[in-house]
């Protein structure tokens, strides 16, 4: 996948947060929403590791967990083949947090590209910036590789960045359940007449 690792960083960022934030289902359990302001700092913190500012606090977590609700329905509209919807969401999105490309030079690095300029506000700043890196993957033809969880009782977000783009699960866990209950089922599965007479 020859593709911004900018734009990949922020677009798996987005799955995170909403994976984080969104209640559901989970690796075969029901996953609740965070119980308190501590735990919802947590999870935004722990979701979006070092593109959080260390000064990330509590009202920066309660607008990231609208934000991570927004993404959650492009990851869904991905899931069920409405690239349609995903991109007027992510178009609405882009003008609501204000995101735009800005070359920024800090910490003794080169010129490089954000996604917002320097001064923006955390909340709109990392929103908008998630928010174009998936419509990078979106409007680059790699829309396949994003959606939710295949697995049984999970529906987590993913985006896929491997080479082949075949990823289907949000962890290498609910592959392994996936894998464990099809081989399950085809030994399960009753042998019919023709089957019996190709073992006899």
């Amino acid at each position: 996948m020859s593709l911004d690792s900018h734009a990949i960083r922020r677009a798996q960022a987005a799955a995170d947060l909403a994976n984080a934030l969104v209640p559901g289902l989970r690796r075969g359990r029901p996953f609740a929403a965070p119980s308190d302001d501590a735990e919802l700092l947590e999870r935004t913190k722990n979701a979006i590791g070092a593109l959080a500012s260390p000064n990330l606090d509590v009202d920066d977590a309660r607008g990231l967990q609208r934000s991570a609700a927004q993404f959650y329905e492009v990851f869904t509209a991905l899931e069920a083949g409405d690239r349609d919807a995903a991109a007027e969401k992510l178009n609405d999105m882009i003008v609501e947090y204000g995101a735009r490309p800005t070359l920024i030079r800090h910490d003794g690095e080169p010129w490089h590209l954000h996604y917002h300029p320097a001064d923006t506000p955390r909340v709109p700043g990392l929103t908008g910036g998630f928010a174009v890196g998936l419509a990078i993957l979106l409007g680059t033809g790699e829309a396949d590789r994003m959606g939710t969880c295949s697995a049984d009782a999970c529906d987590r977000a993913y985006v896929d960045v491997s080479r082949n783009g075949t990823k289907r699960f949000c962890s290498t866990a609910c592959q392994n359940r996936a894998k464990t209950a099809a081989f399950r089922a085809r030994r399960s599965a009753p042998i019919s007449a023709d089957t019996a007479d190709t073992r006899a």
